[in-house]
């Protein structure tokens, strides 16, 4: 197993890493909606999820993999309400890149680490 770490995606806010691949599989962690380079997150929840989702696949990409390699993704929101949002910019990310969309569990959690509105983690095959 191999630990994925790249500066395309913002660096861990705890014990964890940013993702692992098997070889055969790449788990990402949790990526929340912070802008690697300038590690701002905007407040707008479109905004947000599409740079969890290019976080996402910053850490796809470091492992060799690529978007089309995204089999299942798990998206927390802090509200359902933006629900229709969230499926919006998630429909056009995975159209851009001329892929089937992923399998896909959406839940509405209490809270977010650094009060995000949504986190977004993938796994990837080979």
């Amino acid at each position: 197993m191999n630990i994925i770490n790249t500066e395309n995606a913002p660096a861990a806010i705890g014990p964890y890493v940013q993702g692992v691949n098997t070889g055969k599989m790449v788990i990402t962690s949790g990526q929340l909606p912070i802008d690697p380079i300038s590690d701002v997150m905007s407040d707008a929840i479109d905004v947000q999820t599409h740079q969890s989702l290019e976080n996402v696949k910053a850490i796809v990409e470091a492992a060799g993999l690529q978007v089309e390699n995204i089999i299942k993704t798990t998206v927390f929101v802090k509200d359902l309400n933006d629900f229709a949002t969230v499926n919006y910019v998630y429909e056009a990310f995975f159209k851009k890149y001329g892929t089937s969309f992923p399998a896909r569990s959406c839940v509405e959690v209490a809270r977010l680490p650094k009060d995000a509105k949504i986190e977004i983690e993938a796994i990837a095959v080979a």
